[in-house]
């Protein structure tokens, strides 16, 4: 069974690195001429699908945007990654879960499962109880090989008090998620190979005022705050070094306010730029 790393890794190289958000938006329903209801969200969501199908290896569903309609949201969800995993597509399931003890291993279970209505392929978490309180996700990620990328460091400023403040030991609370991670994937990732367990770190962060170092094994890299929030494919390697290889581009509003009729040609074009060839 190949790894998530690896898997992730291959479409990339294949397709570039640009991963299409599926986040229907109230607003983006209206400009679709689609209702703001789970009706819509199944069909705004399945019509990204086809249009990033080929054109791109990754999709990143916000779950927010559907569970808002309740359980008819999440079975519109769970017809929209079905979808995209059957055309091949990585889903990332924007979740960002985080609880502590058999709580958190529940939420694993639903998204990361085999054969689970809401299986994804990997599923964003939140790690500020403690990396310690994700150990089972990360195990049963590693059994299914699926991927996981904890928050480490996010542009939002009412994040900056948590995430920048220093430990005792001087790094800051963001590099020492990332620490703990990688120390996790050196275990158990096979040399030469991509590891499981990624991270979050927006587009727009400073590394150095963030703390940030860099790591290995090499693993993927969440990278929200592309194109519509102002980072653009050109800064991949000004912001992320050596790791810029790694990154997986999120870009939701630049794609999707181009509208069903030009949603295919903007993808086409987006992805282009994230190509290494």
């Amino acid at each position: 069974m190949t790894s998530f790393g690896e898997r992730i890794r291959a479409a990339t190289a294949t397709h570039g690195q640009l991963c299409v958000g599926i986040d229907p938006h109230a607003h983006l329903l209206a400009e679709w001429g689609m209702d703001a209801s789970a009706a819509g969200a199944r069909e705004f969501g399945l019509r990204v699908v086809e249009a990033a199908a080929g054109r791109v290896g990754v999709v990143k569903p916000q779950v927010s945007f559907f569970e808002c309609y309740g359980s008819a949201g999440f079975a519109a969800l769970e017809t929209v990654m079905a979808a995209a995993r059957a055309a091949g597509l990585l889903v990332i399931a924007d979740a960002k879960r985080g609880d502590i003890g058999t709580t958190m291993d529940a939420y694993a279970q639903a998204w990361l499962t085999p054969g689970s209505p809401l299986e994804a392929d990997a599923l964003t978490v939140n790690p500020f109880l403690g990396t310690g309180a994700l150990e089972g996700t990360f195990e049963l990620a590693e059994r299914a090989a699926k991927g996981v990328f904890v928050l480490a460091a996010t542009s939002n400023p009412d994040a900056l008090t948590v995430q920048r403040a220093q430990l005792t030991s001087g790094e800051t609370v963001s590099n020492a998620i990332v620490r703990e991670v990688s120390a996790r994937n050196a275990r158990v990732t096979p040399e030469g190979q991509w590891a499981s367990l990624g991270v979050v770190v927006g587009a727009t962060v400073d590394w150095t005022d963030a703390g940030l170092r860099a790591f290995s094994p090499v693993a993927p890299i969440l990278g929200p705050g592309f194109g519509h929030q102002g980072a653009e494919p050109h800064d991949l390697r000004a912001r992320f070094g050596d790791l810029a290889v790694a990154v997986i581009a999120s870009e939701s509003r630049s794609i999707l306010t181009a509208g069903p009729d030009r949603l295919a040609a903007r993808i086409s074009e987006r992805a282009l730029l994230y190509r290494g060839d």
